[in-house]
């Protein structure tokens, strides 16, 4: 069984080529807003000089796509998020809008989280179901679900242009450590951990695939593999689940802290809320 498992992974690595870094580090600009793609690596993330977001790794064709609004597929669901926005649902019969009236008061709060709150990590996610079933009185969306992407990328973009900013100190501090512990955790058949690949193998080819760092700073992302905006957690999923590995719970515990420490990693990175990805 052991012989197997080498094999395998030996398999998989043997897939990686030499850097390819994508042409040329281009200057991501959107709508006229400039956006910060490669900044000096937080202090507190080891084994990077620096921080990169994943739209340099794709090919110029899949990096056009996000340079307009228009063009960028992950706005479909953008806007039936805003029809959402407005919908009435529950017992209480409000939408989002009748408590926040303009969804541009959330600018900066995409920035921030995850965050620790009385115990716990508290993601958009999260916060959107507290709203609907404590303030709604309706249903909670699918932590994953169509909806609850449409709406955090909706929110997303409100602060998309902005650092990322989040907490790792005081309450935020034990999830931080329990991230960073989980990142490094070899699993699965393959034997492998995320910092395997968007650590030691970024900017290397794996198969038909450019890795990249795996900064989380674009999402929800609108996937060209897919054709619909995946979560962060949705993410974790599938490379656990590449690397066959059993997937800790999307909306868990595990992925919470893992989030955050992904997304300190990148902090200094701009969000680029609804991102397109491969």
């Amino acid at each position: 069984m052991k012989a197997i498992k080498l094999l395998v992974s030996t398999a998989c690595f043997m897939g990686m080529a030499a850097s390819t870094h994508a042409e040329e580090p281009a200057t991501l600009s959107i709508e006229g807003q400039a956006f910060t793609i490669q900044a000096s690596a937080p202090a507190h993330t080891e084994n990077l000089d620096e921080v990169t977001s994943g739209w340099i790794y794709r090919t110029k064709e899949t990096r056009a796509l996000q340079l307009d609004d228009f063009d960028n597929p992950g706005f479909v669901f953008v806007d039936k998020a805003i029809d959402l926005w407005n919908e009435v649902d529950g017992s209480e019969d409000k939408s989002c809008a009748s408590c926040h009236e303009n969804v541009e008061d959330f600018a900066g709060l995409r920035t921030t989280l995850p965050r620790a709150e009385d115990g716990e990590l508290v993601t958009m996610e999260d916060l959107v179901n507290e709203c609907r079933t404590e303030q709604m009185g309706a249903e909670p969306w699918k932590y994953s679900g169509g909806k609850m992407t449409g709406m955090t990328a909706l929110i997303g973009l409100q602060s998309r242009g902005m650092l990322m900013n989040v907490a790792i100190d005081g309450e935020a501090a034990a999830f931080w450590e329990k991230g960073k512990e989980l990142y490094y955790t070899r699993v699965g058949q393959l034997d492998m951990s995320c910092s395997n690949c968007h650590e030691d193998n970024y900017d290397t080819m794996i198969r038909a695939d450019h890795l990249s760092q795996g900064q989380t700073n674009g999402f929800p992302t609108y996937r060209l593999k897919n054709a619909k905006l995946n979560s962060t957690h949705a993410r974790f999923k599938g490379c656990m689940k590449n690397i066959r590995a059993q997937p800790y719970k999307v909306g868990g515990d595990e992925f919470k802290s893992l989030e955050l420490y992904i997304a300190s990693r990148g902090q200094g990175l701009s969000v680029e809320t609804p991102s397109v990805r491969n």
